[in-house]
C-alpha cells in the first residue's frame, strides 16, 4: 500500500524510501556506488552514448547538477571558465550561471537563465530538499531580475553562446532513466545539446576535427567517480 500510495503521488525514488521508512518498513530502493563494479556496464554504456552524441557537448549530471561525465565537446561550454568552477565536482549549473562561468557568454543570458532557474523552482515544488533549495538561492544572486518579454516561450529557450570559434544557438534536451530501480540512476540525467542551426553545427564539427588532430589530446568521452 506504501509503495502504491508513493507511485500514485509520483515521488521519487529516494522520497519513496523516506516514506516506507516513516512507516516502519526497510527501504527497498538500493542506492549503488557509480564508480563501482555493479554499474560498470551502465558506465560503459553512457561513455558510448557520450561519445555517439559528438561533435555536440553533452553531459551526464546528477540531480543538483553535478557533472560525472562529460564528452570533448564540454569544452565549448568550459571555455574561459574560472578554473575554480572546473574542479571537481564541476555543477553545471553553477558553470552556466556564474559571472565567470557561461553568463559573460550567453547572448540571451536573462531568458535563458530564466528559463533554467524556473526548471530547477519546479523539480524543488515537486521534490522539496533543502539542498536544492541552498543551490537555487546561490544561482538566483546571479540572475538578474527582469520581466519576460511578450515573446518569451519558457519551455523553448535556446542557448545562444559566443565561443573562440563564432556565436552558437544550442537546443537542451534532457534523458533520465525512466525505469531504474536505483537511487543512484533514477537521479542522473543526460543533457544533451544539439545545433539549432547549420551556423553551429558546422562549428562544432570544426572543432571536433581540431581536437582529434591534436595528438595530446586524450579520450573524447569519460565517465568520473564519484
Amino acid at each position: 500500500m506504501v509503495v502504491r500510495l508513493a507511485e500514485s503521488l509520483e515521488l521519487s525514488l529516494r522520497e519513496r524510501n523516506d516514506l516506507l521508512v516513516a512507516a516502519g518498513y526497510a527501504p527497498i530502493y538500493s542506492e549503488s556506488d557509480f564508480a563501482g563494479p555493479l554499474l560498470e556496464p551502465v558506465r560503459d554504456a553512457l561513455v558510448s552514448i557520450l561519445a555517439g552524441h559528438e561533435p555536440y557537448p553533452a553531459v551526464i549530471v546528477r540531480s543538483h547538477g553535478d557533472v560525472i561525465a562529460a564528452n570533448g565537446a564540454f569544452d565549448v561550454l568550459a571555455e574561459d571558465a574560472d578554473p575554480a568552477l572546473l574542479q571537481a565536482p564541476v555543477n553545471g549549473y553553477r558553470l552556466a550561471l556564474h559571472p565567470n562561468g557561461m553568463a559573460a557568454r550567453i547572448h540571451n543570458f536573462s531568458a535563458w537563465a530564466q528559463h533554467v532557474i524556473e526548471a530547477l523552482r519546479a523539480t524543488a515544488r515537486r521534490s522539496p530538499d533543502p539542498a536544492l533549495e541552498q543551490l537555487l538561492a546561490e544561482l538566483e544572486t546571479y540572475v538578474p531580475r527582469t520581466p519576460a518579454g511578450p515573446d518569451y516561450l519558457g519551455f523553448a529557450v535556446p542557448l545562444e553562446l559566443r565561443c573562440r570559434d563564432g556565436d552558437l544557438t544550442l537546443i537542451t534536451t534532457l534523458t533520465s532513466f525512466a525505469t531504474a530501480v536505483d537511487l543512484t540512476l533514477a537521479e542522473l540525467r543526460l543533457e544533451a545539446f544539439l545545433p539549432g542551426d547549420p551556423r553551429t553545427s558546422d562549428i562544432l564539427r570544426a572543432r571536433q576535427a581540431g581536437r582529434s588532430g591534436d595528438s595530446h589530446h586524450g579520450a573524447g568521452s569519460r565517465a568520473a567517480g564519484g
